[in-house]
């Protein structure tokens, strides 16, 4: 067994989502004494933290037990040292990054939606295939217990026919002048990529693609609910990006789906993002990490009477599906998989073709909410 070094440009290591999902599997695995491959040889990640801030960025490398750091991604990118290209910046930012990546010949993965525009997708796709270099992007969601079992249902045939899939994602971002927000201001300003669209559909393309079917048309209303807010220093501006949109989609053999996205709602259902499957054999519901179901021999019949009070409970009517496996961290799953094709050619899914494809589907509804009008999603 031999111990092999792989250098990992880990570019906006100072974000939410870098720090305390990327870096942090990252150096779980290096603590691990790096990710087993096939032959037996470990994978040890070797990171090297980029961004624009250079205080946060030695503080977070201190913290990180001595990680190298930089903010010139010209040079890191120059380096010989380093492999991958791994970006989590802000989205607006990160085609550039990446078409810069692939010059270099490294090989890159990204956070979604992997670029603001379709045609900009397409072209890291085509870039990085045509460049020779491994490439791909972040499907976190899929790697959760909740959707794993769902998929795990369908592949079972638990479901029968399915007939119809409601997502429902959400909950209340404070605006920043009651309490702080939640989100970064950028989520609500157009020119640096934001819009819960862009950021939200990049999820729901491959997740309706590989949990249930794929997507072929959809139709879309966005809105602006909360037109104005306080960023980060408690300045206010003017928010241009939506943050709210309802959408029916079709998915392959006439499934419909309804899909409901706000950052302006109060919860009130299991989880912050919650999908329920119909079939002629059985429903489910799955947040995150739990799912229920409940079959067709198991499906009560309620009575319906406006002037009495309902007597049944229909939350107590459904069956959890066990933690029969050990899942592995989502993130961490992303990292295992995408390290493994770099090292050893292993099969992987989620290319930049399939990033570009997330791209599509927001960009489509963006057109659908103009045009007021169903648009057929065409093959990439």
């Amino acid at each position: 067994m031999a111990e092999r070094r792989i250098g990992i440009v880990l570019n906006g290591a100072t974000g939410r989502m870098g720090t305390t999902q990327h870096l942090r599997n990252l150096l779980d695995m290096r603590r691990e004494g790096g990710l087993p491959l096939a032959n037996g040889d470990r994978l040890v990640p070797d990171l090297l933290l980029a961004g624009r801030d250079a205080g946060k960025l030695s503080a977070l490398a201190a913290a990180s037990g001595g990680a190298r750091w930089t903010t010139d991604l010209h040079s890191a990118l120059g380096d010989s040292a380093n492999d991958i290209f791994f970006d989590c910046a802000i989205t607006g930012y990160r085609a550039p990054s990446a078409r810069a990546a692939i010059a270099a010949g490294k090989h890159v993965y990204l956070e979604k939606p992997i670029a603001p525009s379709l045609d900009e997708a397409v072209g890291l796709a085509r870039l990085a295939t045509e460049a020779g270099v491994k490439h791909g992007v972040i499907q976190d969601k899929v790697h959760l217990p909740g959707l794993m079992k769902l998929r795990m249902l369908r592949d079972s045939g638990f479901f029968g026919r399915i007939l119809s899939v409601q997502l429902e994602f959400g909950w209340w971002v404070f605006d920043g002048f009651f309490q702080p927000s939640q989100r970064s201001s950028w989520n609500y300003r157009q020119s640096e990529g934001g819009g819960l669209v862009l950021d939200m559909y990049a999820h729901y393309r491959y997740i309706l693609d590989r949990v249930v079917a794929p997507v072929t048309r959809v139709v879309c209303r966005t809105a602006i609910q909360t037109p104005r807010r306080a960023d980060e220093r408690g300045a206010p501006y003017d928010v241009d990006a939506d943050d709210a949109a309802y959408a029916l989609m079709e998915l392959q053999g006439g499934i419909i789906a309804t899909v409901t996205s706000s950052w302006a709602t109060r919860l009130r259902r299991d989880d912050m993002l919650q999908l329920k499957i119909d079939g002629t054999h059985g429903s489910a519901v799955a947040g995150l990490h739990d799912c229920r179901i409940q079959s067709l021999v198991s499906t009560p019949k309620p009575p319906w009477n406006a002037d009495a009070k309902q007597p049944m409970n229909f939350y107590t009517q459904w069956q959890d599906v066990p933690d029969n496996i050990t899942y592995r961290p989502s993130f961490r799953a992303c990292w295992e998989d995408f390290l493994r094709h770099v090292a050893e050619d292993a099969p992987f899914v989620p290319t930049l073709l399939e990033g570009a494809k997330a791209v599509q589907l927001a960009e489509l509804a963006y057109q659908s909410n103009i045009e007021g009008r169903w648009i057929d999603i065409p093959p990439l």
